[in-house]
């Protein structure tokens, strides 16, 4: 039994596969030969993350698929329900990261309120002179405590956010297409608090609050969820963070809205035309970047290995005691 971990996996997740008898490959097999190279080694099933797609060309030549698992959230690049017509078991992470996520979320959000990203830049620069008109550039940052915080999109992440973000003093509000009356919990110092977190619509969120967090897909017809019209009703000076997909915020429309200040400032993890994104992006002084690393800590990383595990090892009914 031999899987196919294309996009990597962790430590604990290829211990926990060998204990259960699997092989676990973890070289990288290039698209363009991912086909052949699937079937040639004799693979049951592959693992992948982001990178890698799996469509419904590369299903249809591989026979010998019997599942797909994706280490995260988000399955855009997987053809599931194809995929799942066939036959084919196909299952993702959805609780492993939503912690590690929110809080490059609200690491994000510290560093935009007081433009840390900016200042770190170029403090290398800083002497005499220098360093007193840096301390004046970067001396109007904001507080995070009894700002008005919109999710949009309130599912585990967003819902993980909302944690930090209530402990931080924020004031939180929610739009989702299926809101719940399930109370968030926020874990401080040994004590649980249950918090009901109110829900609105998406154009009072938009309109009203002065921070807003994304974590949605596109829309279904590949349009931005966050394009120029709800830009422009946003409130002057609002804080942006997109750490969910590239392209749920219309890229150009940011820098526009950057550009007559209608957003302050912006964060993004993701971005449209990954792994080479727009470098207007990427070099903008009101806009903080990473490179895709929602999910990328040790202890996520663990949590998504070991799921990936179990699920494969429940689809191919090995019996481990």
């Amino acid at each position: 039994m031999k899987v196919l971990a294309n996009d990597g996996i962790s430590k604990a997740g290829i211990a926990r596969l060998e204990q259960a008898g699997f092989i676990v490959d973890t070289n990288k097999i290039e698209p363009e030969n991912l086909i052949e190279g699937f079937n040639a080694g004799g693979y049951c099933g592959i693992l992948v993350r982001s990178a890698t797609q799996v469509r419904k060309e590369m299903i249809d030549a591989c026979p010998g698929m019997k599942f797909i698992g994706r280490g995260g959230v988000g399955m855009d690049n997987i053809d599931v329900d194809y995929a799942r017509s066939q036959g084919i078991d196909v299952f993702n992470t959805p609780a492993a990261s939503s912690q590690s996520v929110a809080e490059l979320v609200m690491g994000h959000f510290f560093s935009i309120a007081r433009g840390l990203h900016d200042a770190n830049r170029r403090m290398g620069d800083a002497d005499g002179a220098g360093f007193g008109a840096l301390k004046k550039k970067f001396g109007k940052g904001v507080e995070l405590r009894g700002k008005k915080l919109g999710i949009i999109g309130f599912g585990r992440i967003g819902r993980s956010t909302a944690s930090y973000a209530l402990g931080c003093g924020m004031d939180v509000c929610a739009y989702d297409l299926h809101p719940s009356d399930e109370p968030v919990e926020v874990c401080v110092a040994g004590q649980t608090l249950e918090i009901n977190i109110p829900f609105v619509d998406m154009a009072e969120l938009i309109r009203t609050c002065d921070c807003i967090s994304i974590h949605v897909p596109k829309q279904k017809d590949g349009s931005a969820v966050l394009g120029a019209a709800e830009m422009a009703s946003m409130k002057d000076g609002v804080l942006l963070v997109n750490a969910a997909r590239g392209g749920v915020i219309d890229e150009a429309a940011l820098l526009s809205a950057l550009e007559g200040g209608k957003v302050a400032y912006a964060a993004l993890d993701v971005f449209d035309n990954e792994p080479t994104p727009n470098k207007a992006l990427l070099t903008h002084d009101r806009i903080s970047v990473s490179p895709h690393i929602g999910a990328a800590t040790g202890e996520a990383q663990d949590r998504i290995g070991t799921e990936l595990a179990e699920n494969i090892i429940r689809v191919m009914g090995v019996n481990v005691s």
